[in-house]
């Protein structure tokens, strides 16, 4: 049975020490509907975020070292260990889809990040499943036949709940699509099972880095459209081109204010000027409403 808003707040919760647990539990059922992340910084007050606003959740509370450190026990089940490569690149995504983003001390050899230490905060990441959201951006971009498409938001701008969505709809559109899903984000899978719905014709490659991801999936699974999370280096472009040279669609998404802000970094600069993207999704808040606008590139 897939989750509701309110399952999905409740699954996060369960990361949480049982006192702070407690207070989060507390929140009415309309707010903690729309939460989209909870912060633990040391010496700090407990809060989550619901659009551009941080609520104090235990205002007489300050977060303790050991406050998280027991977080990334229970999402990790006591393993820290095995999810050393994870802690080490900033994050830890728990069952559920849940994502744990990590500060603290790092540990460095030459020039490059080997372990973080010391934990100063985090911030838990609650994914959301929004049927329905993507039913009038769909209809535009099915109309005269799929073409590749690149969402753009910027950062906890709902890029990941429209990707979930638009993959399902396209799935069970009849498309055969792969998803190279890096960090566990979009599907949440768990014991092979996604924790999302997203179609009965998804297939989805957990944990790859995206590049590795989409040349195993092109060799393997015949993928008529690829969809992937978050284009932010100079592999995720050699992703992306490698898609388009052997001839299949692709359904990414970027950080971003849109079209003239990704084109002003050199990074997407060239992707965008190549031509492999035929639309846009751009996706707008109002005062905590969110809005698609669809453009067309080519």
């Amino acid at each position: 049975m897939k989750e509701t808003a309110t399952q999905e707040f409740n699954r996060a919760a369960r990361l949480l020490p049982s006192s702070l647990r407690a207070a989060v539990l507390q929140l009415p059922t309309a707010v903690a509907a729309k939460v989209e992340e909870v912060r633990l910084r040391t010496g700090q007050k407990p809060s989550a975020v619901v659009g551009d606003v941080e609520i104090n959740i235990l205002p007489e509370y300050r977060v303790k070292p050991s406050d998280l450190q027991l977080v990334l026990e229970i999402a990790t089940r006591a393993s820290v260990h095995s999810y050393a490569d994870n802690i080490r690149m900033g994050f830890v995504t728990a069952e559920g889809g849940c994502r744990l983003g990590l500060c603290g001390t790092a540990a460095t050899e030459n020039g490059r990040v080997t372990a973080l230490r010391r934990l100063s905060s985090l911030c838990i990441r609650i994914p959301h499943e929004k049927k329905g959201c993507a039913d009038t951006v769909f209809e535009r971009l099915i109309g005269e036949g799929f073409e590749s498409t690149i969402i753009i938001s910027p950062p906890a701008g709902g890029k990941t709940t429209l990707l979930r969505e638009l993959v399902r709809k396209l799935s069970e559109f009849g498309k055969r699509v792969c998803l190279v899903d890096e960090r566990n984000e979009v599907a949440g899978t768990f014991e092979g099972e996604s924790c999302f719905d997203l179609g009965d014709k998804t297939d989805i490659l957990t944990g790859a880095p995206k590049a590795e991801g989409v040349f195993m999936l092109l060799r393997s699974m015949a993928p008529q459209i690829i969809a992937f999370d978050e284009i932010s280096s100079p592999l995720d472009i050699e992703a992306v081109q490698l898609s388009a040279n052997c001839g299949v669609k692709l359904l990414v998404t970027a950080h971003g204010n849109g079209i003239d802000d990704l084109k002003s970094r050199t990074l997407y600069r060239r992707l965008l000027d190549g031509g492999i993207f035929r639309r846009a999704v751009i996706i707008e808040n109002n005062e905590g409403v969110r809005s698609y606008k669809v453009e067309e590139l080519m």
